[in-house]
This record gives structure tokens, C-alpha cells and sequence, in this order.
């Protein structure tokens, strides 16, 4: 059984059974026909994944591996803002008629900061960090800034990665975990997309930066499922689980910016029919 259809399963059966309903408040998303979208949410919800041990993309339904990394690859590595430069439409709806996002996500790590080694952006400060400085308690990024919310049109909702380095027992080889915080998300749409995009940039940092990957921690603030995604999820949940895939990562590249949606697949795949027409909530 995969680990991930087991965690995915009892955190969705835990927000079904024990969360709290949003229904009748003053709620911000809508469904196309303009009726609120209401959820049952839970908060604090925390999800640790050893990537040592599997991979963890659900066997449940389908997890479209390439598009999460071209999405992946579209902020950390293109540091793009405008849905042109990414494959897929799942950002269509936030653009504006010339493709732009606002000052969000990847225009966030692209932007440059002054540090004492000279001016960086984010995800190379993490690089470089990672290569010369890996027992920094500081190693993280950060794309909610308060002062461009008025300029994006979606609040980042997985906003921060803090990046953690430790050895292994008897190995001189170090250890790449990571801890992502998001402040909202839609269970049945984005958490595995976003369990296996960053457990994925997980594996790429390591191997750029000559570790071994380890622990995916996923802190979730607000983990909600929509009312009209309920029996979609408890139909899902009652599938059974299959062995979990096996990871490859081409092992040739050794530069971050390198890395193309082709260096990732996931080997030995099976999963259960794909969820179709589901209704997403804007």
C-alpha cells in the first residue's frame, strides 16, 4: 500500500467526520454559478513523508507527474508570473488578458535581495546556502509579501519552504528535508499536486547540491474539502490502495536550472481511474 493513499485517506476521512462547516458565513470562493462554495475544513493539519523510503503520489487517481513539474519548474526555476511561459491552464482563470498573474509566485522569487555574499533571489540564496552553508537555520523562502498582496490576483496559498540539513548516522553524506507552509487548500484538487511538486524539488535540490533526500513535512493551515467535492472525495477514499511508484530523477543534471519536466518520471505507475468534471470553486 502506498503511504500517501494511506495518510490522504485518513486526513480526508478526519475533515469529513470531525471538521467544521463554513456554511452560511461570509465565505470568499464561488462556484461558476455564482452560489457560495462552502467547505468543511479542519485546521493545522501536518503530513510528514519520507521520500527515503517511496514516493508519494497517490495510486488512488492519477497524479499528472510532468504537468506538476512544469508548474514546479514555472516558479522556482522560469520564476514566472504570466501563463504563457506554462504548459497547462490551470492558472487561466487569476490571468489577466495579457497572461500576467500579478507580482505573484515566481515574480516573488525572482525578485533580488541584498545579502552580505551580493544580490540573490530567493531560490538562489537557497542554492547557495544548501552548497556553503547547510547547518543555517535559515534556509527558506517566502513569496507572501504583504506589501504586493494588492498586486496579485491569487494570495499565494503554498507560501513558504523552510529548508533543513542533517547527517545521517555513520555517513558523511547530508540530508535535504523540507517543511512546506501553506495557509489554504482545496484537498481533492491540489494536495497531492502539491505533496509530489515539492517533494520533487526536494530530490532536484539534493541532487544539485550533492545530498540525500529525506523528510517532506507539509503544514497545512486551512485543509478543506468543498461541498460539492464531498462524494466525489468519499468515493475516492474508498478505493484501494496500490504499491507506491518508483522515483526517477535524471541523475546526469547537476544544475537546478538545468532540469526540464523530461528528467522526472515515476516508474511502475498504477492507479485507479482518473476523477473527471470536477467543479472548482474561484
Amino acid at each position: 500500500m502506498s503511504y500517501a493513499d494511506k495518510m490522504f485517506i485518513e486526513m480526508c476521512r478526519d475533515i469529513i467526520e470531525n471538521g467544521t462547516s463554513t456554511e452560511g458565513e461570509k465565505v470568499r470562493p464561488v462556484w461558476e454559478d455564482q452560489t457560495p462554495a462552502y467547505t468543511i475544513k479542519k485546521f493545522g493539519v501536518v503530513n510528514r513523508y519520507d521520500l527515503r523510503k517511496e514516493f508519494p503520489a497517490l495510486t488512488l487517481r492519477r497524479t499528472g507527474i510532468k504537468s506538476c513539474v512544469d508548474e514546479l519548474l514555472w516558479i522556482w526555476q522560469k520564476k514566472s508570473n504570466n501563463i504563457h511561459e506554462l504548459n497547462s491552464h490551470i492558472w487561466d482563470s487569476w490571468a489577466d488578458e495579457d497572461g500576467s498573474i500579478g507580482k505573484a509566485y515566481g515574480y516573488q522569487m525572482g525578485v533580488k535581495h541584498s545579502y552580505r555574499e551580493g544580490m540573490m533571489d530567493q531560490v538562489d540564496r537557497v542554492i547557495y546556502d544548501l552548497k556553503n552553508n547547510p547547518y543555517s537555520r535559515r534556509i527558506m523562502t517566502n513569496i507572501y509579501v504583504h506589501q504586493d498582496l494588492h498586486e496579485m490576483n491569487l494570495y499565494p496559498c503554498a507560501y513558504s519552504m523552510t529548508f533543513n540539513v542533517t547527517k545521517e548516522k555513520d555517513s558523511d553524506r547530508l540530508t535535504l528535508n523540507g517543511i512546506l507552509n501553506q495557509r489554504s487548500q482545496d484537498v481533492l484538487t491540489a494536495n497531492n499536486w502539491n505533496v509530489c511538486q515539492y517533494s520533487v524539488l526536494l530530490h532536484m535540490l539534493a541532487q544539485v547540491c550533492d545530498m540525500n533526500v529525506g523528510e517532506f513535512v507539509h503544514v497545512i493551515a486551512d485543509a478543506h474539502i468543498y461541498d460539492r467535492h464531498i462524494p466525489l472525495v468519499e468515493e475516492l477514499i474508498s478505493r484501494e490502495p496500490l504499491p507506491a511508484p518508483k522515483f526517477w530523477l535524471n541523475p546526469e543534471v547537476k544544475d537546478f536550472y538545468e532540469f526540464t519536466r523530461e528528467d522526472v518520471q515515476l516508474i511502475d505507475y498504477e492507479t485507479h481511474p482518473q476523477i473527471k468534471n470536477i467543479p472548482v470553486a474561484i
